[in-house]
């Protein structure tokens, strides 16, 4: 098994963990995570589309635009694989559009043979990770769409300027990019902004201070954006964490790790 990330989260939610992806995964897949719930769960907007086993169906989690509560029987116990922004169509073989601020049993998207997956994972038979290996294939990723990704996760504060140092149509690489991640590259750089902020919450105090380091205007824009994001004040998100996303584990330097 890979190391084990377990995220920091107010005990009465439950238990969270996310484990590395198997190395042949890696490139497409983030993370696979487990969530044994006890309460109602807010999971705000990451760019990413999510596979999920939960008691009785396998479905997909499509990109977020706003906040939803994830609400399970006390004691349920949720199981998922988290596609990295824009590779989730090379394996699902959807569009991220079509999935948008959806969640889609198996086998409503792929017919017999996503029933037949369902009934082989929901038995054991077959993992997630086996289920991605099986489906994973050409094309390759968008080359244009991974450059403009990297760049505004890297702090790029405006899309125009990222766009314009790709040589590739603007008309057409917004196309392709709503296509491979589900919105366009505004909505993305509002959600990667504000998961930067959320990354950085635990080590940069203050709303101002946080808002400045994360790359925002001025903390009423973070206000704004938390507020469209997560459907609460910036000052009631940020002083109890409602979810830690995937994005979070990976940069925030407070997770424990724990080998198995």
């Amino acid at each position: 098994m890979g190391r084990v990330f377990v995220v920091p989260r107010v005990h009465d939610l439950g238990v969270y963990e996310e484990t590395a992806p198997p190395e042949p995964l890696r490139g497409v897949v983030r993370c696979l995570w487990r969530s044994a719930e006890t309460a109602p769960k807010r999971i705000v907007p990451d760019a990413c589309l999510d596979l999920v086993v939960g008691e009785q169906d396998v479905f997909v989690a499509g990109p977020d635009t706003g906040a939803w509560m994830s609400a399970t029987r006390p004691g349920a116990v949720l199981r998922g694989l988290r596609f990295r922004p824009g590779l989730a169509p090379l394996v699902l073989g959807v569009a991220a559009d079509e999935l948008r601020d959806r969640r889609v049993p198996l086998g409503e998207l792929w017919g017999r043979q996503g029933e037949r997956v369902t009934d082989q994972v929901l038995t054991g038979a077959r993992t997630l990770g086996d289920v991605v290996a099986a489906r994973l294939r050409e094309p390759a990723p968008d080359p244009a769409v991974t450059a403009l990704i990297a760049r505004l996760d890297a702090g790029q504060s405006r899309v125009g300027p990222a766009i314009g140092q790709l040589a590739v149509g603007e008309r057409q690489l917004r196309r392709r990019f709503v296509q491979a991640v589900g919105y366009g590259p505004a909505t993305y750089l509002r959600v990667s902004r504000f998961q930067r902020a959320v990354a950085l919450a635990a080590r940069v105090p203050g709303l101002a201070a946080l808002a400045a380091t994360a790359g925002y205007a001025d903390q009423a824009h973070l206000s704004r954006d938390c507020r469209a994001l997560t459907g609460l004040t910036a000052g009631a998100y940020f002083s109890h964490l409602s979810t830690v996303d995937s994005m979070v584990a990976e940069r925030n330097g407070s997770v424990m790790v724990s080998g198995r």
